[in-house]
């Protein structure tokens, strides 16, 4: 989180692939090394000799539930706050965007960011069904219509204070 709040994505996305069950599992030398369920996040993974690099409390929901906002959040910049959504992410450089789609109430949200000019953050634009917006808040409407978001990060000449 910290890391993602300082505007270092590629670090916030390093750390939190390190404490992925799954990437510590994708052989059978790290299964046997990390020993818990690879769907489950760990609480502690140990450093013990004898012990080095397995998990322990799994099930552990508090953890899990800090990765999960840390990643939405912080890294992906997901913002939900009552009827309206502000998205201002902090990515690794080297991504050239991502998709979210998000449902409110009987609408359903496609969201798009892109990152072409490969800075990882700072919002250059937001456009709402082919609107520009002026502000970077998303009004939410539960119409039962499925809504267009794309957002383009970088550092353009005119791009907004988000």
């Amino acid at each position: 989180m910290a890391h993602a709040r300082q505007g270092n994505g590629k670090r916030a996305v390093e750390l939190l692939r390190m404490l992925n069950p799954i990437e510590l599992t994708r052989s059978p030398a790290g299964i046997a090394r990390y020993k818990c369920e690879p769907y489950v996040l760990a609480g502690d993974v140990y450093s013990l000799e004898g012990h080095v690099g397995q998990g322990g409390w799994t099930w552990y929901t508090g953890s899990s539930a800090w990765m999960y906002r840390v990643w939405l959040e912080e890294v992906l910049g997901f913002r939900l706050r009552g009827k309206t959504l502000a998205i201002n992410p902090t990515i690794p450089a080297q991504w050239p965007g991502f998709s979210i789609f998000y449902t409110y109430g009987s609408s359903r949200y496609r969201i798009h960011v892109d990152n072409p000019e490969r800075t990882g953050r700072g919002i250059a634009w937001i456009e709402l069904d082919g609107n520009r917006l002026q502000e970077g808040i998303i009004p939410l409407e539960d119409d039962g219509r499925e809504h267009n978001v794309r957002i383009q990060l970088g550092r353009l000449k005119n791009a907004m204070n988000y």
